[in-house]
Order: structure tokens, then sequence, then C-alpha cells
């Protein structure tokens, strides 16, 4: 059950593997065509593309250039680029793997798990780490959803009466209740450009307006703690923030799933053309607004840029209600795999009819949880430090790689090999090291914090 591979790393299903024969029932592929992931598969290259700009490039981004005033030049522009490259190659190992047997698409995270690790273990290890990643971004994009809209608010109306973050939340959340009722991803393509053109967008206004503003007086580049702890968990926090940045990988299978496939013409094409345009995107994105952000205002800077951009007020205001728009696209994007989840559950184990009352009830529950724990913890830049180490880092960085060697078998101390147990320790030390960063900055904040205020 193992091939392998050159050191070219060429991709290729395990011979000697025979896919087990489909003896679905009629009723059994009804289901299975109902469920969001398998409903459609006529999605186009592009689709890909902005699917997976949507899916990565969220408002993470903005707390870059406080990532590389806790982080430094030297250490900063590394872990950007190391991570961009490492993440690139792990979603390419995730496209590869999607039909590397023939006859059979793996349109799930965890069917891919499964097949590396077994029935049983391969769905206990996926299932947690994925829903922990795509639950998690769900609620941190509800906060950063309600925190845009706030400074969109006080931005425009400075004078009008303070509105509490909460109401904000719950205003961002309503868009939800709805958008959750669209069926599948080929039904949120819309949503999912507009995202992507808007993370673009507000990307270049966050440095282009740093350009513009030059650097600050007195710009200082030392790291922004003075204390060694402080530098130490900064440090820490900061790994987290960046790893927070590169999510893709969570839905990719579940979006190249929606792609026609054929023996003639597979799947990993169009959806490979489709990420390699994403990643340049990402750069685009991601490197100017690290570098010039820092280079503008040092260790000054905010967790937000957009906030230490606080004039133009009219550019600043149109960015963060485009950071809005881009999180509403983000958040469904993340959403679909869980809702494919729980329709699942409730109509294969717990045998609910499926329709529409299921739909409708299952997803507002969802939305509700997540705007819930929203309000409830919106520790936004602490949140996204935790999560981007303690889950993220598994499931981009290093399972793909663990799921490679389980499969291939590449030689030991080849190219292949190598390259995959490299991925696996920074991969992680950075699961190990993030969440303790993230983690002490949620405690700090907690202690001060007032609920639902």
């Amino acid at each position: 059950m193992s091939v392998q591979p050159s050191s070219s790393m060429e991709t290729q299903a395990p011979g000697n593997y025979s896919p087990p024969k489909d003896g679905r029932s009629a009723q059994d592929q009804a289901i299975e065509n109902w469920l969001p992931i398998n409903a459609s598969r006529n999605a186009k290259w592009w689709y890909s593309a902005f699917h997976n700009v949507t899916a990565m490039v969220g408002a993470g981004v903005l707390g870059l250039p406080y990532a590389m005033s806790e982080l430094g030049w030297g250490a900063g522009v590394t872990v950007l680029v190391l991570s961009w490259i490492i993440t690139l190659y792990t979603l390419w190992q995730m496209v590869e793997m999607h039909e590397m047997v023939p006859g059979r698409r793996f349109d799930r995270y965890h069917e891919l798990g499964q097949y590396a690790f077994g029935e049983k273990l391969g769905l206990w290890i996926v299932v947690p780490q994925q829903l922990i990643v795509e639950v998690g971004v769900n609620i941190v994009y509800m906060v950063t959803g309600g925190n845009s809209l706030k400074k969109f608010h006080d931005t425009v109306c400075e004078d009008c009466k303070k509105i509490k973050l909460t109401y904000f939340i719950m205003i961002f959340a309503s868009v939800h209740f709805v958008l959750s009722q669209l069926p599948n991803f080929n039904s949120i393509s819309g949503v999912s450009l507009a995202a992507a053109v808007m993370s673009l967008s507000y990307s270049t206004i966050a440095w282009g307006a740093s350009v513009d503003k030059g650097k600050v007086e007195n710009v200082d580049y030392d790291l922004r703690a003075t204390t060694t702890p402080g530098k130490v968990f900064g440090f820490l926090g900061a790994l987290g923030t960046v790893a927070f940045a590169y999510a893709g990988h969570n839905v990719v299978l579940e979006i190249q799933a929606t792609i026609p496939s054929t023996p003639e013409k597979p799947s990993k094409k169009p959806m490979w053309r489709g990420v390699v345009v994403a990643y340049i995107v990402v750069a685009v994105c991601y490197f100017p607004v690290s570098l010039v952000g820092y280079w503008a205002f040092g260790n000054t800077v905010d967790d937000d840029i957009l906030i230490t951009l606080s004039k133009p007020k009219w550019l600043i205001a149109l960015a963060n209600m485009m950071v809005v728009i881009h999180v509403i696209g983000s958040y469904q994007i993340y959403a679909m795999p869980v809702f494919d989840m729980i329709e699942t559950v409730l109509v294969k184990r717990l045998r609910f009819p499926p329709g529409l009352t299921l739909r409708l009830i299952a997803r507002t529950v969802y939305v509700a949880f997540t705007m819930f724990v929203a309000i409830t913890f919106p520790f936004f830049d602490g949140l996204l430090s935790f999560f981007g180490g303690f889950a993220f880092a598994p499931t981009t960085y290093f399972l793909p790689c663990i799921m490679w060697l389980a499969i291939y078998k590449p030689k030991r101390f080849s190219l292949s090999w190598f390259t995959n147990w490299i991925c696996i320790v920074l991969g992680v030390l950075l699961m190990v090291l993030a969440p303790i960063g993230g983690l002490r900055n949620i405690i700090l904040k907690a202690n001060t914090y007032k609920f639902y205020q």
C-alpha cells in the first residue's frame, strides 16, 4: 500500500491499492449529493484561486507589522518567507493527494487522514484539529468583523454615542444567519470573489498609506518589549500570528472537491493553477504590509495597522469596511466544511431527513454559537496567536507531511524525506511555542476585561 517516489517527489498512487466498489444505495447517493461538499462539481480553476485567497488572506494580515515588531527585521523576514515556502509546499502535497488513488477522490481532510492512518485513528487525528481550526477561525472572524464595524462607525461618526462591541458583533452575525443558508461552495463563489478583491484592496491601502505617511520621527526597530520575559512571550505570540496568516489548508480538499475531474483532466491541474495564483496574491498582500508597516512605524505599530494609520479618515473607514466584507466571505469558506460535518452526522448517524428545515436549524445554531463565544471572549490579537500556533500549525505545517510519509514512504535521506521531516520539526516547534505567547496575552487582557461591555 505504499510507493517509493523518486527524488523529484513525483506523486503516484500506490499501485497495489484497489479502491472498494461503491455499493451505496440510491438513497445513500442522494444524501451524499445533498451534502455541501459533494453537491456541486462544476467549479473552474479561478474559483480555486479566489476561494484560497479568501481562506488565507484574513484580517490577520493587518497584524503582521505588529508581529514584525515582536520578531525584529531578521527573524521577522525569515519567519514570513519560510512560512510562505513551507505552506505552499504542504498545500501542493494536499492537492496531489486528493486523487492519488485511481477512481477515488478524498473530498474532505479527514478522508485523507483516514486513508493515511486508518479509519478510526485518521478520524480522531484530523477531525478535532480541523474543527478547532474552522470553528476557531469563525469565532475570530466574528470578533474581527465586529471590531472593524465598530472602527468604521467610530471613524465616520466621532460625535455619535459610543456603541458596545457586543452589538457590532451581533450586527455582523446577522449577515451570516442569512448567508449560511447558501448550500455549497459554488453557491458562495460570488461572496468569496468579493472577499478576495477586498482583501487585496485593504492590504494595498494599509501599505500604500504607510508609504505615503513615511517613517515616523525617531522610528525605533528594537523589539517592542523591554523586559526579557516580554520579549520571549512576544516572540512566541508573533509566531502564532504568522501561522494564523497561512491557514488555507484546512479547506483545500473541500475546495478541490468542487472541481470536475476525469482521468484525462484530473482536478489537481486547475486546482494547482488556482493555488499558484492565490499564493502570488498572498505574497502581494503579506510582504508589503508586513515590511512597509514595520518600516514606517517600527515598534510603535498597533496590533491592527489601520489603527496606527488614523488618517486620512475616509480611507481608513473604507479599509475597515473592506475588512468587514472580506471576513464575511472568509467566515463562509471556513463554515462550509463544518456545516458538512454537522449535516453528515445529523443525516447519516442520527437519521434526520435531509432538507431545508434541518439545514436552517443546524446552521443557525452554529452561527449563534460562534457569535456567543465571540461576544464573550473578544481578545482579538491573543486569539490570533493562540489559535495560530495551537491549531493551524498541525493542519497547515506538518500534518500533510506526515500523511505524505505514511502513504508514499519515500526513501530515507532522500530529498522528499528530508524536506518533509524539516517541515514536521519546524511545525511541531511552532505548535508547542506559539500558543504560549497567545495564551499569556489572553490572560493579561482577561484580568481587566469586563464581560459583555
